[in-house]
């Protein structure tokens, strides 16, 4: 199995693996705290939100009355 560096806070793999990805993103999670994990949910709510309004999406369709 191949080794990944961390480097502040960012896995570093030569070649691409899922898995590790995977191990390396719950190993941070489960390193924060309760708190900092809802600001965390809460940070990419909002951009999530965001994102989905910029593009469009955050706004209600429109009723066209056919004539």
């Amino acid at each position: 199995m191949e080794r990944g560096k961390k480097h502040q806070g960012i896995l570093l793999l030569k070649t691409s693996n899922e898995a590790r990805e995977i191990e390396f993103e719950l190993a941070y999670l489960i390193s924060l705290t309760p708190p900092q994990r809802f600001r965390l949910m809460e940070r990419k709510s909002r951009e999530m939100r965001s994102s989905l309004y910029r593009h469009g999406h955050g706004t209600s369709a429109s009723i066209t009355k056919r004539k």
